[in-house]
């Protein structure tokens, strides 16, 4: 990245770059131009950066304030219609530091205390008072955002409101305590999200396609769309066919949660320590393979999204309209947003991040998982290709074969077996793979444990979403630690918790 920001500074201010000296605070003017950005072409905004290009660079002392000002202030609905989660980084040029930011465009209209901001050359213009160049402005956004489309006839019947909202409601809330949303009414939180319109050149209101496909009933997405569907399927041996398949055709809410558990059902978790926490990779992964299937695809094509899960890799396909065809470089690409009305709502409840980051966060978490790199083309169709090592399965396959359903097991067990100490004992880049795999699990089993006070090795299975061999052995190391207690033989065993 700081190639790219140097070549923008070299090639100086236009109509989609913007220096901005603000060595110790936030000016106003920088967000003029964050509406600007948003409602023309995108743009970079660097800060601690003179207008001749000059670096003045930024206080060290303020860096923090400023990045959280900026947050707030793009949150804050009084202050902007719609919200934007966008965020600085920072970067050093010449010993000094300089804060940086990209502003994606957006398929709304997007207004600063008010105001209508379009960008021109290397100014913002405050259009708001002229009518033909705002009218011009809803032509271009509708034109080239199909999630904008909005359908007068839809009805609150049409929706699923009553459930997914109070969902909804409590997913934004789980992600930001204060969330604005929580108090809304159905209707304000609708508008809020950019859901319901008015369309000031056609007269029409309604919910728009970004609010059926987020809220609509099944029957209802089915009408509006062309022939909307995201097929999941596993192959485990035979490339010709499939071993598991799922075709999920609901709105994008509860479609979320069942391609994450699709991907859960047939993958190995890892666990990996990560500020001194232990992490889901997989569950990371997933995230955001799933939100991007979900948010980035063109609606407006009847060519069905896939997740193809085989013994090496997870690829997933969609149709897509590319803005910079080829092979995407996580270090020098400019992220574009198919659907920013879609993208903004799944970052509000937390099943995505601000534009550009899930691309880096894939090539990180995936390099961490199997030490590979992900493959993402952006083409007529998107495809990602993340990599898995066959060191996942067949550690899967000795762990639990180490343990037999028939195996005779006393109250406590050595882990001195012939493969825990290779099984648990880090071979590969991985740090503690094995250790912080089953640090997950049993974390999850002693939590059923204080609820329910006992479980069988069938259920703990169930509850890890793994075979019964792999939780007896995570059931053992609590018992050997003198945690929990083993009562009955084999597959009658029922394991409790020690009461303290």
């Amino acid at each position: 990245m700081l190639t790219k920001l140097n070549q923008l500074i070299k090639d100086g201010e236009g109509l989609t770059v913007e220096f901005k000296r603000c060595e110790k605070e936030i000016s106003a003017s920088v967000y003029e131009t964050v509406s600007a950005f948003s409602n023309r072409y995108g743009g970079y905004i660097l800060l601690g950066v003179k207008d001749n290009g000059i670096i003045s660079g930024v206080d060290q002392n303020t860096v923090l304030k400023i990045k959280k000002d900026f947050v707030s202030s793009l949150n804050n609905s009084l202050r902007f219609a719609p919200t934007l989660f966008l965020s600085f980084e920072e970067a050093e040029i010449n010993g000094k530091i300089i804060l940086w930011c990209y502003v994606p465009p957006n398929s709304q209209v997007v207004m600063f205390n008010g105001k209508i901001y379009d960008r021109a050359e290397d100014g913002d213009m405050d259009i708001t008072r002229n009518s033909e160049m705002v009218a011009q402005l809803h032509r271009r956004k509708a034109a080239d955002y199909s999630e904008r489309k909005i359908f007068p006839f839809s009805k609150n019947e049409d929706f699923d409101f009553d459930r997914l909202i109070p969902k909804v409601r409590l997913l934004a809330s789980n992600r930001q305590s204060d969330h604005p949303w929580v108090n809304m009414s159905d209707l304000e939180l609708l508008r809020s999200a950019g859901l319901y319109q008015d369309d000031l050149e056609t007269g029409k209101s309604g919910f728009n396609l970004a609010a059926i496909l987020l809220f609509g009933r099944d029957e209802v997405i089915r009408s509006c769309t062309n022939n909307y569907v995201t097929d999941a399927i596993f192959r485990k041996e035979d490339m010709d066919r499939y071993d598991d398949r799922l075709m999920v055709t609901t709105n994008l809410i509860d479609a979320y949660e069942q391609l994450i558990e699709f991907i859960n059902k047939h993958t190995l978790d890892k666990f990996y320590m990560i500020e001194d926490q232990s992490v889901s990779i997989r569950s990371k992964i997933a995230r955001e393979l799933v939100s991007n299937i979900l948010v980035h695809r063109d609606y407006t094509s009847a060519y069905p999204a896939k997740i193809i899960i085989e013994h090496n890799r997870i690829v997933t396909e969609n149709w897509s309209l590319p803005k910079n065809p080829g092979r995407i470089d996580p270090n020098n690409f400019t992220p574009y947003p198919k659907n920013p009305l879609l993208a903004n709502f799944f970052i509000h409840i937390g099943r995505a991040d601000i534009l550009g980051s899930g691309v880096r966060n894939l090539y990180k978490f995936t390099k961490m998982y199997s030490g590979n790199e992900p493959e993402l083309t952006d083409d007529d169709v998107f495809k990602t290709v993340v990599p898995f090592t066959l060191f996942s399965y067949e550690m899967s396959d000795k762990m639990s074969d180490n343990l037999s359903d028939n195996d005779e097991m006393s109250d406590k067990m050595s882990d001195n077996d012939e493969m825990s100490d290779k099984v648990f004992k880090p071979q590969t880049s991985f740090e503690t793979v094995g250790s912080s795999l089953d640090e997950g699990y049993r974390d999850i089993l002693l939590s059923f444990l204080d609820k329910n006070g006992e479980i069988s090795a069938t259920d703990a299975a169930t509850l890890i979403r793994r075979n019964s061999k792999t939780a007896r052995r995570v059931l053992i190391k609590l018992v050997n630690e003198g945690i929990i207690t083993a009562t009955g033989a084999n597959k009658n065993r029922i394991y409790k918790k020690i009461k303290d």
